[in-house]
């Protein structure tokens, strides 16, 4: 029985019940967040291309600036806690944006301000989280606990990209962030409610006592890995490209295509819908043809449709821009789903923060290098250009699977082996 496949983890299981709904209301806030903060820029406050890639570049540099140290940091203290901060901070940053609206405070600088203190927040968050899960389940119930994970992630995200405008509309584009601010008291609460005991962190005597020397062994730990430092060199160009167009394709919808700004979150909805899809055949496609072949074909052979996106017109057009945003979120979170699997049975436990705040630190480092070119393309050229060259990359990241030991094997390992490198669960190479 491959991986396991035992079925009814939300329901048997409370504490993974309550860590999901943390995750997935948290999931829909943030998406509402990513069509309103870009939609305040453009509506009320009116701000440039550029201050918009700006401010998406803000909710990820802090993954360049802390990201290493977070991983080393979290390894030192139980995980639960540093979620629940993380969640009462960004709850109260998220509410402060409609209450300096009315004071006539609110401005660009402000909301910059605000995502640069949330992604920090995010970024102990994440780490913590990802360390954390695997904590609270059975080794089998990991590649369940993360198709879970992911499809009710996307799932939550398409309902906020769908639901953002219809609140928009219904109590307008600022204090739409009241209902950000909500999700993460929401998931504030179920955290706190998990009630299997954490045991707090002790150190190994023969481990490095100071910070920078543990950030250190997490960064060797990726680079001398050949599979987790392929999986981090992908995901690096793979983000720097989709968050390229990300950053802009809200101005651009407005803009260049016409939409108005109530239906851009349908219409990104609508596209994002293939991250349901993703997360429900990954497990399959990968038992059937290994977690290795299904990654590549996930990741390069659905990205070529990322080429549709900047095609994208009024009208019938605007299916275009559905079809390719559906296939790139079908491929990203089924390719994610298949490597957090990975990530969690194949590194060792006392070692997964610092290893994930690596990878996360280069994977996330290159998103706010990504919007700052997409608004610095979309300033230099059109719009409709910067979307041509951002979306061409997506795809093109792809062949950094496809010309790695991943792009040579059917399945990923299971475990590191005796001689430091590793052996896949079905060692057999592809055919040519």
């Amino acid at each position: 029985m491959s991986d396991g496949i035992r079925g009814g983890l939300l329901r048997r299981h409370r504490d993974f019940r309550l860590l999901w709904c943390g995750e997935v209301t948290g999931k829909f806030g943030s998406s509402v967040r990513a069509v309103a903060m870009p939609l305040i820029a453009v509506s009320t406050l009116h701000a440039s291309t550029w201050e918009v890639g700006l401010l998406s570049a803000s909710a990820w540099l802090p993954w360049l600036l802390i990201g290493l140290p977070a991983g080393a940091w979290v390894d030192r203290m139980r995980r639960r806690p540093v979620m629940l901060s993380a969640a009462a901070v960004s709850f109260l940053l998220f509410a402060l944006i409609p209450v300096t609206s009315w004071t006539g405070r609110l401005s660009v600088p402000l909301l910059v301000a605000i995502a640069l203190l949330t992604g920090t927040a995010a970024v102990f968050f994440q780490t913590a989280y990802t360390a954390y899960l695997p904590s609270i389940l059975d080794p089998e119930d990991h590649p369940e606990g993360n198709a879970k994970l992911h499809g009710s992630a996307s799932a939550a995200q398409i309902g906020g990209l769908g639901s953002a405008g219809l609140i928009v509309q219904a109590v307008g584009v600022v204090n739409a962030m009241f209902a950000n601010a909500a999700t993460f008291l929401v998931s504030f609460l179920c955290i706190a409610g998990i009630r299997r005991s954490e045991p707090r962190r002790e150190r190994n005597a023969d481990r490095p006592a100071a910070l920078l020397s543990e950030v250190g062994e997490g960064l060797r730990l990726v680079a001398r890995d050949p599979w987790i430092r392929t999986l981090t060199l992908f995901g690096a160009s793979s983000n720097l490209a989709l968050m390229g167009y990300q950053s802009i394709q809200v101005i651009f919808l407005v803009n260049t295509v016409g939409l108005a700004p109530g239906a851009v979150g349908g219409l990104i909805a609508v596209s994002s819908t293939g991250g349901v899809a993703g997360a429900f055949v990954a497990r399959r496609v990968a038992d059937r043809v290994g977690t290795a072949r299904a990654m590549l074909t996930f990741e390069l052979g659905f990205a070529l449709f990322a080429l549709l996106i900047p095609t994208a017109s009024e009208g019938v057009g605007l299916v275009l821009f559905a079809a390719g945003g559906f296939c790139v979120a079908a491929g990203v979170v089924a390719g994610n789903v298949i490597k957090s699997s990975f990530q969690q049975r194949y590194c060792p436990p006392e070692l997964l923060g610092r290893i994930t705040a690596s990878t996360a630190f280069l994977n996330f480092g290159t998103m706010p290098l990504g919007a700052l070119l997409g608004g610095w393309l979309g300033t230099a050229f059109d719009l409709r250009t910067a979307m041509w060259i951002t979306t061409a990359g997506v795809p093109l990241a792809a062949l950094v699977l496809l010309f790695s030991p991943i792009g040579r094997t059917r399945d990923l390992p299971t475990a590191p082996d005796a001689t430091g490198t590793s052996t896949p669960a079905h060692s057999q190479p592809s055919p040519s």
